[in-house]
């Protein structure tokens, strides 16, 4: 019988408003992963499944280093629910309080860990300034940690996310390298957005650094420093100081939640 080698991979699951997530801490048990291994683990058919994979590794000055991958298996961009649900995760894997400084691939971050109860948090976590964006009167192009394009439409609880959010991540024209895709309306006064996510190639329950993007569009467009966006399935808040057209000490809030512990086994 052939000796096939495997790997035991102890994770977590966790969400943000929907944004799933597996969770490894590499600090407590080092793990290396390939592109490929990435894939499949997050595979919702064959795999954990989950829109990304995230590692906590050490970092020589925070309490941690975030390392975040999209569910294709690539090493991406800052990710904002995932910024929040690993600031979470590290709380309870006992590394950190619940003040929190970590570093990630776009530079610092704070977050502050409320426990709500066994399996719920709310999480702050602090993003990047803002002090460059494409605007015109229907979209905003902003990197919000992550290249978002922000449009409004009519309709959206029936709009076609995939299709449209697709046709804008792969023009060419707007972006050689891809954008996110958020789609917004007011609604009875209210934001209201859906998100196309570049590496998950699909729409997203929840996407933290879109809504962040969102609220800028919201604020540069009906003004505003604090801000209240609605996802699919939870509601997050952007505060931030606005100097002119710069943003600057941007919060995103909202939920986090620990959804269950395994063992993941990958042959190699």
């Amino acid at each position: 019988m052939q000796n096939i080698d495997t790997q035991k991979i102890k994770f977590s699951k966790y969400h943000g408003a929907g944004n799933d997530f597996v969770m490894i801490n590499a600090i407590k048990s080092p793990v290396s992963l390939t592109d490929d291994d990435v894939l499949r683990i997050c595979d919702r058919r064959t795999g954990v499944g989950a829109d990304g994979l995230i590692m906590i590794l050490p970092s020589a000055d925070y309490n941690f280093r975030m390392k975040y991958y999209n569910c294709d298996g690539h090493e991406s961009t800052f990710c904002g629910n995932g910024g929040r649900c690993i600031a979470a995760f590290a709380v309870e894997e006992g590394i950190s309080s619940q003040d929190i400084v970590y570093e990630a691939i776009d530079g610092i971050h704070k977050a502050l860990v409320t426990k709500n109860s066994d399996n719920e948090y709310m999480v702050s976590v602090t993003m990047r300034d803002i002090e460059s964006f494409d605007l015109d009167s229907n979209r905003l192009l902003v990197n919000t940690g992550s290249p978002h394009y922000v449009t409004r439409v009519d309709g959206l609880k029936s709009y076609d996310v995939r299709k449209h959010g697709a046709a804008i991540r792969h023009d060419k024209s707007i972006s050689t390298d891809g954008v996110n895709v958020d789609f917004m309306e007011l609604i009875d006064g209210k934001y209201h957005i859906r998100t196309f996510e570049r590496g998950v190639e699909d729409e997203t329950l929840a996407c933290g650094t879109g809504v962040t993007a969102s609220a800028i569009a919201a604020s540069l467009w009906f003004g505003g420093d604090n801000i209240d966006i609605r996802t699919t399935l939870a509601t997050l808040n952007v505060r931030f100081k606005r100097d002119g057209n710069a943003f600057r000490n941007i919060v995103l809030s909202g939920p986090a939640t620990h959804v269950f512990d395994g063992v993941y086994i990958l042959e190699k």
